[in-house]
């Protein structure tokens, strides 16, 4: 068996230690494997959702919604453009991506675009 790495995780810093949803291990996601993950989700037609929280709230289950779901949307650029809106209405926010699957009535993906700033 693999030995398991630790992630140093802290109240005092959770802007920075906390990990969340799908690629929060991984290093930022470029310009283009943004695109290349909303493009994933259009090709799914999961209807893109937006959300947003402060950083002190992040942990909660609820976030705040930006607008309704995108229910439909399938051009990327309109998707990229209404989370740009989002983080500069809200630029010390957290701002994720959500997938909603209509079928499984559930979230397909989820993950954090902007990670905000910690008062």
């Amino acid at each position: 068996m693999s030995d398991m790495q630790d992630y140093n995780s802290s109240l005092s810093d959770a802007a920075q230690s906390r990990k969340y949803e799908t690629f929060s291990y991984l290093p930022p996601l470029s310009k283009e494997s943004t695109r290349a993950q909303i493009q994933y989700i259009v090709d799914k037609g999961w209807n893109p959702g937006i959300e947003h929280t402060e950083p002190e709230n992040a942990i909660s289950n609820y976030w705040y919604m930006w607008k309704l779901p995108m229910f439909g949307e399938t051009d990327v650029d309109v998707i990229l453009a209404e989370i740009e809106n989002c983080h500069k209405a809200h630029p010390k926010n957290h701002v994720r991506l959500m997938g909603f699957d209509n079928f499984k009535q559930s979230a397909g993906t989820a993950m954090v675009i902007y990670r905000g700033i910690s008062v």
